[in-house]
């Protein structure tokens, strides 16, 4: 069995703090099959695949790296830190990543349904997808407009195309623009195209993302 995954004492405080504010579930640990949730800023609790966490919140899927709860009828997936608000309709959705070991803000995202863990990098103007990341997600990039980016080895072929959906935690965008390059670039990169319409907030080793638009 993997290892049970637990954030540091200092994430964990924050994330207390933001769910008791918010009246959100935040996760706090994950491992196959199961999570550990914190609900309204309670004490974490351990709930396994098919509970239900809240009258109106399921956990429908856990394992290493996510969790996926059914709130209110609508599936919504998070990772360690990060929480999903259980407010009516119409409150402004947001997202808390947590930096990883590297110093970087991480997102775990879903593109077109697809999941895939994107870095944040607020000097990309956009969102930025290795070739073998958008054909995985169904991306038909070379349909898309070719342009010529610069690399470290040198000038590479890239595509602009638009993204149908793009969902990290609660906050759901379509129609987002997003370039596919085939060589040159190692990971996926959460740029300017959706971070452009969201609030972004820094608190210590936590980056609340508030959907403006």
């Amino acid at each position: 069995m993997r290892p049970f995954v637990l954030i540091t004492s200092l994430l964990l405080s924050a994330s207390l703090s933001n769910a008791a504010q918010a009246s959100d579930i935040g996760v706090v640990g994950l491992f196959p099959g199961k999570a550990v949730l914190v609900i309204d800023g309670s004490s974490p609790k351990t709930y396994s695949v098919g509970s239900k966490v809240t009258d109106d919140v399921k956990l429908v899927e856990a394992n290493g790296s996510s969790a996926t709860l059914e709130v209110k009828g609508k599936r919504q997936v998070i990772g360690i830190g990060e929480y999903v608000s259980r407010s009516m309709p119409g409150a402004t959705s947001s997202v808390t990543l947590k930096v990883n070991p590297q110093g970087h803000f991480v997102a775990d995202a879903q593109i077109n349904g697809a999941m895939m863990t994107m870095l944040v990098d607020t000097g990309a103007t956009m969102i930025a997808l290795p070739a073998s990341d958008a054909a995985r997600m169904g991306v038909n990039y070379k349909q898309g407009r070719m342009i010529t980016v610069n690399t470290a080895n040198g000038p590479a072929p890239a595509y602009m195309v638009k993204l149908n959906t793009v969902k990290i935690g609660d906050i759901e965008m379509n129609q987002v623009d997003a370039l596919v390059q085939e060589s040159g670039l190692p990971f996926a990169l959460l740029g300017m195209s959706f971070l452009n319409r969201t609030e972004m907030r820094r608190e210590g080793e936590m980056m609340v993302l508030t959907k403006r638009f």
